[in-house]
């Protein structure tokens, strides 16, 4: 299939709560513009929406930025794993992850904040059984997910005002 060498649409949209316009071409993906702003925690991994490492939140639900176009974006809320903790102490997932290390090689680390994440702002009391299934697109060659599974879980509890010895 040949390409119109320089077909091209403005795009606004809200990018870790600032906004952002510019313009992109018909077939450029989420991915791409993303990572060409700068945003380099959004990996590509598979490009076919199978391991999770493009992982992004667009108004709250956690999407592959590798099968979305980025003429999706118009007019969306967008977060990437940036957004956690751009100011102050680390996100309560991020603290979680790290405190039951679940991070390892790093490269899943931030589809996997993201998907838990968006589901635990959806249902701030998932049970396992939803978190291993929120997290089911993500996937990682080096941790064997339990302590994923975890840290998710303790990061629930931590929100949730029921671990408060957790920052000690």
């Amino acid at each position: 299939m040949q390409r119109s060498p320089d077909t091209l649409m403005e795009i606004a949209f809200h990018l870790n709560g600032k906004p952002i316009s510019l313009e992109v071409r018909s077939w450029d993906s989420a991915l791409d513009v993303i990572r060409g702003l700068g945003f380099t925690g959004t990996k590509e991994g598979c490009g076919i929406g199978e391991c999770g490492a493009c992982t992004i939140l667009v108004d709250g639900k956690a999407v592959n930025s590798c099968l979305m176009l980025a003429a999706q974006l118009h007019g969306r809320k967008v977060e990437t794993v940036e957004s956690l903790a751009e100011t102050g102490p680390l996100h309560v997932l991020q603290d979680a992850f790290l405190r039951h290390g679940a991070v390892q090689c790093g490269f899943c680390t931030p589809g996997m904040l993201l998907s838990a994440k968006a589901l635990l702002e959806k249902d701030p009391n998932a049970d396992r059984a939803e978190i291993v299934r929120a997290l089911s697109g993500n996937l990682c060659r080096c941790t064997g997910y339990v302590q994923i599974v975890e840290a998710v879980e303790d990061a629930r509890e931590v929100a949730n005002g029921r671990r408060p010895d957790a920052e000690e």
